[in-house]
């Protein structure tokens, strides 16, 4: 174990074998460092933060902080970081809400220079939030999905499992799982082939995602039309189910392509056949 001499530690907390804790670190009240993580000068736990082995974080990064919600009145409430994450400079992770919650951050994730985890969020496995994304209260972010740099997402918005979105974009409703997702608000362009490829997915199981990612949100129909065709048209695949129980519980809803268009353009009854995503939405961007 490495600590140096400039650093501040709370008698609670529990620092497991071969951690690092560098120059005015401050390690607070019921904390505890997995064993082979690296406390960078200047950072900061303050308080009930959980964090798993071989995991790192940055000058400046301040995690375990109150929450920022009005409802807290002090109760004990966790920060939880799993194995092998990286967390870079001034990033901060706020405690949860509600007695005995956490916020969670899952194994192995990267949180990039001043992004923001709000109380209770939830982000799985293999996560990505490039530099400055916001994510509000209760946002939850399913394994691998990647958010691009400067996005904004409203409290409760739910990101699924390998969605990809653009930076700059911004989402007050619901991202689907597999989906590219892409402005201000973040709408479906189509899936993340990219990610799919990376995770195995051969092409069989790629055109069932891209036919069914056609019926849900750019072929016309409304959501029940499009899951009977699902159902009645494509094979049985994990993949397609995970993505039609994603828009069946939505509670927030998911921009759709379409509506977003008939929103957009005035003076027209209803809309041609959907374009290629990219073209259709030049026409109606400034």
């Amino acid at each position: 174990m490495s600590i140096h001499p400039t650093a501040i530690i709370d008698s609670s907390a529990v620092l497991e074998n071969d951690v690092e804790v560098g120059a005015l670190s401050y390690i607070g009240p019921n904390c505890r460092v997995g064993a082979g993580s690296r406390i960078l000068p200047h950072a900061v736990l303050q308080e009930n933060v959980i964090l798993g082995e071989n995991c790192e974080v940055s000058p400046g990064a301040v995690l375990g902080g109150k929450p920022q919600d009005m409802k807290f009145k002090g109760e004990q409430t966790f920060v939880r970081i799993g194995n092998g994450s990286i967390i870079r400079e001034c990033v901060t992770i706020n405690r949860s809400s509600g007695a005995g919650n956490e916020t969670l951050v899952g194994e192995r994730c990267m949180l990039m220079a001043y992004s923001h985890v709000a109380h209770n969020c939830i982000l799985g496995n293999e996560v990505i939030l490039a530099n400055n994304v916001q994510l509000g209260g209760h946002v939850e972010v399913g394994d691998f999905a990647f958010l691009g740099g400067t996005g904004a997402f409203h409290q409760f918005v739910k990101i699924g499992k390998m969605a990809i979105v653009s930076g700059f974009s911004a989402s007050r409703q619901d991202i689907p799982p597999f989906a590219m997702a892409d402005g201000r608000p973040a709408i479906v362009a189509g899936i993340n082939k990219v990610g799919l490829k990376r995770r195995g997915f051969d092409l069989a199981a790629r055109t069932r995602l891209k036919k069914a990612f056609h019926l849900l949100f750019f072929a016309g129909m409304n959501y029940n039309q499009a899951i009977e065709t699902i159902h009645a048209e494509l094979e049985p695949d994990e993949a397609v189910n995970e993505l039609v129980a994603f828009v069946q519980n939505s509670s927030r809803g998911i921009y759709r392509p379409n509506r977003i268009l008939r929103a957009s353009i005035e003076d027209m009854d209803e809309l041609p056949d959907v374009a290629p995503f990219s073209d259709t939405m030049l026409e109606i961007r400034p």
